[in-house]
């Protein structure tokens, strides 16, 4: 291991922002040499407005992250993207469902079932984000743009989209590569690809693939239990590309995905009264650093994700009808163990969920590659978009003897709960962009959605009943959205613009209230209104020095209204289920539910990015971001047993008795709060760098590194325990490559310093279960067990490793 740590500690003065860039024209990405683009004088072409165009002239804040910054970093897996891209938060689910991205101050969550506030796109097509989520190969580019997005791309979004693009058949030469990676904490990547020109310059075919083994999140049990087996996490994927060119004038392609991850994990622990002193003590002392579980038995979670992407361009004219199309279907299985305080030895309660999703998109747009009249340039398009999914959950409640007789498991209570949700939306848009002289440009876009989406219900079944309860309310809105940016040149390297857009997401339906009784509290808790957007922005780009130093910085604001607010921590209500052992519908208190509320949200931040070539050898640079979004005076779901609107802070689960004696017929707490609408941390900042040797015509020698800093987060302000305090991780690469890029040795130290950090630390951790009542044990009572320990999330450990790349042909 030390000379691993000797070579990377030569890059520890090596810190900037992502090698951003890409210098060739994108229809010939394929057969260009691909050139450092950490330089700042490169020419960053980017699409974020459907055009290829260099960063420094779109009037919007873009991250991009090429092909070379994901070798040279050795990313895996799409989430480290966010160590790059400040103000960025990219999270998955240990169920497997809940992928999400978050941004510039809101945030989102799956079991929202809203259009999320940050749209993913493959290739041009949306897609969902646990489709992209997942480990990276053969990738081109990616787009992280900032501020509301639709009027220009598929779906409208509040807070931005991120755009994947792969890399594509080369219709002229033969090439391909292979990647091989390992390190010091069980883990294995193999990725690779390979092109031919089956009819040259008519017919090309691309296949890539990718194999990941890693021992998941790395937490271990405590306990030899039920399922004592380490965590592991395995992935495979593989895609084929093809391209088709029969004339100059009309280009065919498509792609064919998939992948399959499974893994098994249990949720990471720590003594409550490391943060709490007045916590019950715990058996075992249970820190961060330990990465252990209290839980017998991990999730077991199965994913299957299926995507047809095709594409065709027909020019004349200098014009271009373009088509795009996606069909995408995913099967998601995970077993999720529900015991989370360990409360019945020997016995896990789950709750098992089987989802399937398909989604299916069709784009047609018309744009100009020649300017109209030496001063135009013009988008107009229809988009189309349906999205059906199912989901099944299976839920066991256990239900225990009285303590007087042992107190142990006595049965279980299954529930079978269904659930669906159709939508359809349509739309056409167009964008114009007028360049009036050499100094001013004037862009304009418009969005006409029409979203349609049937009521549903949610289906309770088990042995002896079947209720049906609303699962979703029907949609049919109509929505015009817009966007308007005005750019005035100050030099050909300074360039100064301002822009305001608009956003719409329907209203959604939370999901996860499966009480049998539902209060009008709860119902407008669960059923939100449609959100509304409205953002302005201001910023300045510049290239100075020669091209040397990249300067740019822009601030916003954005005012929402009834945006979907999903609580970060639970709060603790009434609910009513059928005890499938009495026959009985009982009350119990439980903080499983899922709950939301349409609140007023306003948002301001600053991003700046700052990129600078010292010598033709070293280059360093920064990018920051902060920002800060506010509810302002919103109702939202709390837990309030003292009754004064104020949100309780509470460390043991109140009775049923206190419940419905605070609440009544209400049965769910509310509160006006003013607070963050994220539990992001406001400030955020990356810094990376790069240095090269030449030690022979054949070789060179580079020292590269990234620091990611995050400042405080408050997380829930209902929790006194889990604020976060700012930190910093430091990865260092050191290794040879070839001068051309054909190989490269990389030898890693991925979070180097080994930082742990509690990056959530919830309340006490408890288990909700019923108890049978005396004389005639017919009935029951709910209670709730709270375990001296807490479910936490950490960061990534620090690990060490060896990667070898290597490419030849057209790469």
């Amino acid at each position: 291991m030390r000379p691993i740590a000797a070579l990377c500690s030569v890059s520890a003065i090596a810190m900037t922002v992502p090698a951003y860039g890409q210098t060739a024209a994108r229809e010939n990405r394929a057969t260009e040499a691909e050139v450092d683009s950490s330089d700042p004088s490169d020419v960053i072409i980017v699409s974020a407005r459907r055009r290829d165009e260099d960063v420094q002239d779109v009037p919007l804040v873009v991250s991009t992250v090429t092909s070379q910054s994901i070798e040279k970093l050795n990313l895996q897996n799409f989430t480290e993207v966010q160590g790059l891209v400040p103000g960025l938060q990219l999270s998955t689910a240990a169920t497997g469902v809940g992928a999400s991205a978050q941004i510039r101050g809101v945030t989102f969550d799956i079991n929202a079932s809203t259009q999320p506030s940050v749209e993913f796109y493959f290739n041009d097509a949306p897609i969902t984000a646990s489709y992209v989520l997942q480990q990276m190969y053969d990738v081109e580019q990616i787009e992280v743009l900032r501020g509301p997005q639709g009027t220009l791309r598929g779906r409208s979004s509040p807070s931005g989209s991120i755009t994947v693009t792969t890399k594509r058949p080369d219709l002229q030469d033969f090439g391909g590569n292979i990647s091989m990676s390992g390190n010091d904490i069980g883990g294995l990547n193999f990725k690779g690809a390979i092109g031919i020109p089956v009819i040259k310059d008519v017919l090309a075919v691309r296949a890539a693939g990718v194999w990941d083994e890693s021992e998941a999140n790395r937490v271990r049990t405590v306990n030899s239990g039920l399922d004592g087996r380490d965590p592991h996490a395995q992935t495979g994927g593989g895609r084929v590309s093809a391209l088709f060119q029969p004339v100059d004038w009309l280009r065919l392609s498509g792609v064919y995905q998939r992948t399959d991850t499974n893994y098994r994990q249990y949720d990471q622990y720590a003594s409550y009264e490391l943060v709490n002193p007045a916590a019950p003590a715990s058996p075992q002392m249970i820190t961060p650093r330990d990465r252990l579980s209290i839980k017998e038995s991990p999730t077991d979670a199965d994913q299957r994700f299926d995507l047809y992407n095709w594409r065709a361009e027909a020019r004349f004219g200098g014009q271009a009808l373009i088509y795009q199309g996606q069909y995408a279907d995913s099967h998601i299985v995970s077993v999720n163990n529900d015991d989370a305080a360990n409360f019945f030895a020997g016995f896990d309660n789950t709750s098992t969920i089987d989802s399937n999703s398909d989604t299916t998109s069709h784009e047609i747009r018309l744009q100009n590659e020649d300017r109209i009249f030496g001063m135009f340039d013009y988008v107009l398009g229809y988009f189309n978009l349906k999205q059906d999914s199912a989901t099944s959950i299976l839920s066991e409640t256990p239900i225990a003897l009285p303590p007087f007789a042992g107190g142990g498991l006595a049965a279980v209570s299954p529930i079978t709960i269904q659930t669906g949700q159709i939508i359809k939306e349509s739309s056409v848009f167009g964008n114009l962009t007028a360049y009036l002289g050499e100094n001013v440009r004037l862009s304009g876009g418009l969005r006409y959605i029409h979203l349609k989406s049937p009521a549903n219900n949610l289906t309770l079944s088990g042995p002896g009943f079947t209720s049906a309860l609303p699962g979703a309310i029907e949609v049919d809105d109509k929505k015009l959205i817009y966007s308007a940016t005005a750019q005035y040149f100050v030099s050909p390297d300074v360039m100064v613009y301002a822009g305001t857009g608009t956003s719409y997401r329907p209203g959604p339906t939370i999901v996860g209230n499966y009480s049998l009784a539902q209060s009008d509290r709860q119902r407008e808790f669960t059923f939100l209104k449609a959100e509304t957007s409205t953002s302005y922005e201001f910023g300045i780009k510049s290239s100075l020095l020669d091209k040397r130093l990249r300067l740019n910085v822009t601030g916003y604001h954005q005012k929402f209204k009834n945006y979907p607010y999903k609580l970060t921590g639970p709060v603790y209500f009434q609910d009513f289920f059928f005890n499938t052992v009495t026959g009985v519908v009982e009350p119990r208190v439980t903080p499983l539910a899922q709950f939301g509320a349409s609140v007023p949200v306003e948002v301001n931040g600053v991003e700046a990015e700052i990129a600078f070539k010292v010598t033709p050898q070293f280059d360093v640079g920064l990018v920051a971001s902060y920002s800060l979004g506010k509810i302002k005076n919103g109702a939202v779901p709390c837990d309030d047993i003292n009754q004064d609107g104020i949100p309780d802070i509470l460390t043991t689960a109140p009775t049923l008795d206190q419940v419905q004696t605070a609440y009544g017929a209400n049965y769910v707490g509310a509160c006006q709060v003013n607070q963050r609408s994220s539990n992001q941390a406001p400030f955020s900042a990356t810094v990376q760098a790069e240095y090269f040797l030449p030690v022979s015509s054949k070789a060179d020698f580079f020292a590269r590194g990234l620091f990611t800093f995050l400042g405080d987060s408050l997380n829930d302000p209902t929790n006194l325990y889990d604020d976060l305090g700012s930190y910093g991780i430091l990865n260092l690469f050191a290794g040879v490559r070839d001068p051309n890029g054909a190989w490269e040795v990389n030898l890693f130290a991925k979070n180097v310093l080994n930082k742990t950090v509690a990056t959530s630390f919830q309340r006490s951790a408890t288990t909700g279960y019923q108890e049978l009542q005396p004389p005639t044990f017919q009935t029951t009572i709910g209670r709730t067990a709270s375990s001296p320990y807490s479910i936490i999330t950490t960061n990534a450990p620090r690990e060490f490793g060896l990667n070898f790349r290597f490419a030849f042909g057209s790469r």
